[in-house]
C-alpha cells in the first residue's frame, strides 16, 4: 500500500534541512581551508589532488552502503535514515576539533579520510530524508532548500575563514609546519555546528514509518543469518545498478565533467591567486575564501528562486543553461586581478552552484522507487565521486605536463569541462527516463 504523504509547510521544510548547514560548513572548509593546512604542513602544489582523494573513496564506499542499509532499517525510536546522519555528524564534528591541532601531513591527511567518512555517512541518508518525506509537488522546494543551507553553510565557513584572518592576522607559511591561529578557530566553529544543526533536525522533524510491506521486507532482512545481512547491501547496490533508470546514467555523463572541473576549480584557485595577483598562501586563500563567500550568497539569493523557473522552463534548461553560466565564470577569473573586479563572475558560479545542489535531486528523486531511493541516493554520489577520484589521480601530471604547470591553464580547463557538461545536460529528460 503506497503511503500518501501530508504537505509540509514552509519552516516544516526548514527545520528539515537545518542539518544540512553544519554539513555542508565542514565541505566548505574542505574546499579552502585543508588545502591550505596541507601547504602549510610542507605538501607541494603537484601533492594536492592525491592528498584529496579520501573524499572520493570514501564516497564511493560509504555513501552507497549506508543508503543501502538505511533502505532496509527501521526503528520506531530513531527512525530510518536520522541515526546514520546523526552518527556521521559526531564523526565530523571529532575531526573538525582535531584538525588545527595536525603535527604532521600524515595526520592531517589520516583526519581527512575519517571527517569525509563522516560527512558521507550524514550526507546521503539526509538526501533521501527529504525525499522520503515530501510529496513529489514539494520535491523542487525540498532540494532547493537543502541548496539554500549547502550556500549557507560554504558561506559560514569562507566567512570565518575571513573574519578569523582579520583578527588573528594571515600568516605566511614558514615551512616549519607551523598552523596559523586563524584556522583553530574556524575548524572549532565547524565541529560545533556540524553536531548542534543536525540534532536539531532530528529533533524537529520524525520520519514517516515504512508501510506495512517495506516493514515486511525490513524484517525478512533482520533475520537473515549474519553473511547474508552483511552481503545484503552490496547485493542491493549491485541490483540497483543493473535496474537503474536511463536518466541516472544520462546524469553520471554530465557529472563526469562537471565534478572533475568542480575538483580542479577548488584545488586550483589558491594558487591561481598566487599566481595573478602575487598572494602569499593565506592572502591567497583569504582571496578564494571571499571568491566563496560570494558565490554562496548567491546561491542562499538563487536557491528558492529556482523552483518556479524550473517549474516553468524545465529543469534541465535552467541546469544546463546554469553550468554555461560557470563555465564563462572560469574562462573570465584568471584574467581578472583585480580583487574586487573578480568577486562578480563568482554571481554565474554563485547561479550554477544552487542548480548544481538542487535540481539533480529533485530529478532523480522522482524516477526512481521510494523503497529504494536510499541506495539510488548513494549510487548517484558514486557518480560525483569517481570523477573526483579520477581527477585525484589523473589531473596531477595533466597540470604538470599538459598544462605546464599553471594554475591559470588549471582553471580554463575546468572552464571547457562545464561547457561539455552544459551540453551533456541538454540531454537530460525525466518524463523518458521515468518511462
Amino acid at each position: 500500500m503506497k503511503i500518501t504523504k501530508p504537505r509540509l509547510s514552509f519552516w516544516q521544510i526548514f527545520n528539515m534541512n537545518v542539518g544540512f548547514l553544519g554539513i555542508q560548513y565542514s565541505f566548505g572548509l574542505q574546499q579552502t581551508a585543508i588545502n591550505p593546512l596541507f601547504l602549510y604542513l610542507g605538501a607541494t602544489e603537484e601533492m594536492l589532488p592525491i592528498l584529496n582523494i579520501a573524499g572520493p573513496v570514501t564516497g564511493l564506499v560509504i555513501q552507497p552502503i549506508i543508503g543501502a542499509i538505511s533502505d532496509k532499517t527501521w526503528s520506531p525510536k530513531w527512525g530510518r535514515r536520522k541515526p546514520f546522519f546523526l552518527i556521521g555528524a559526531i564523526i565530523g564534528s571529532l575531526c573538525l576539533f582535531a584538525f588545527p591541532t595536525s603535527p604532521v601531513l600524515w595526520f592531517a591527511v589520516g583526519l581527512l579520510w575519517i571527517l569525509d567518512v563522516g560527512n558521507n555517512m550524514a550526507m546521503e541518508p539526509y538526501r533521501a530524508f527529504v525525499g522520503d518525506k515530501l510529496p513529489e509537488k514539494q520535491l523542487s522546494l525540498g532540494y532547493q532548500m537543502q541548496s539554500l543551507f549547502v550556500g549557507a553553510g560554504i558561506l559560514l565557513a569562507m566567512g570565518s575563514i575571513v573574519v578569523f584572518q582579520k583578527v588573528f592576522g594571515a600568516e605566511t607559511i614558514s615551512g616549519d609546519g607551523v598552523i596559523p591561529t586563524w584556522m583553530y578557530y574556524s575548524f572549532c566553529v565547524g565541529g560545533i555546528l556540524s553536531i548542534s544543526t543536525v540534532l536539531w533536525s532530528v529533533l524537529k522533524t520524525p520520519e514517516i514509518p515504512p508501510s506495512d510491506e517495506e516493514l515486511i521486507e525490513i524484517n525478512e532482512a533482520k533475520s537473515k543469518p549474519l553473511a547474508k545481512r552483511l552481503a545484503q547491501p552490496f547485493n542491493e547496490i549491485v541490483n540497483a545498478i543493473k535496474q537503474m533508470p536511463t536518466f541516472m546514467w544520462k546524469i553520471g555523463a554530465v557529472y563526469l565533467f562537471q565534478w572533475y572541473a568542480l575538483f580542479v576549480y577548488w584545488q586550483y584557485i589558491t594558487p591561481l591567486f598566487m599566481k595573478t595577483m602575487g598572494f602569499g598562501i593565506s592572502e591567497a586563500a583569504s582571496q578564494s575564501a571571499q571568491m566563496s563567500l560570494t558565490y554562496n550568497i548567491v546561491t542562499m539569493v538563487v536557491a528558492l528562486a529556482l523552483v518556479p523557473l524550473t517549474l516553468r522552463f524545465g529543469g534541465k534548461k535552467v541546469y544546463a543553461y546554469s553550468l554555461i553560466g560557470v563555465a564563462i565564470a572560469l574562462f573570465s577569473i584568471p584574467y581578472i586581478d583585480d580583487m574586487k573586479l573578480v568577486l562578480l563572475p563568482m554571481v554565474l558560479f554563485g547561479i550554477g552552484w544552487a542548480a548544481m545542489m538542487g535540481i539533480p535531486y529533485t530529478m532523480v528523486s522522482k524516477v526512481v522507487p521510494q523503497e529504494r531511493r536510499g541506495v539510488y541516493m548513494g549510487i548517484l554520489n558514486m557518480m560525483i565521486v569517481i570523477p573526483m577520484g579520477i581527477e585525484t589521480l589523473t589531473f596531477g601530471p595533466i597540470y604538470k605536463y599538459l598544462l605546464g604547470g599553471s594554475a591559470i591553464n588549471a582553471i580554463l580547463f575546468a572552464g571547457v569541462f562545464f561547457v561539455i557538461s552544459a551540453i551533456l545536460a541538454m540531454r537530460l529528460n525525466v518524463s523518458k527516463a521515468s518511462d
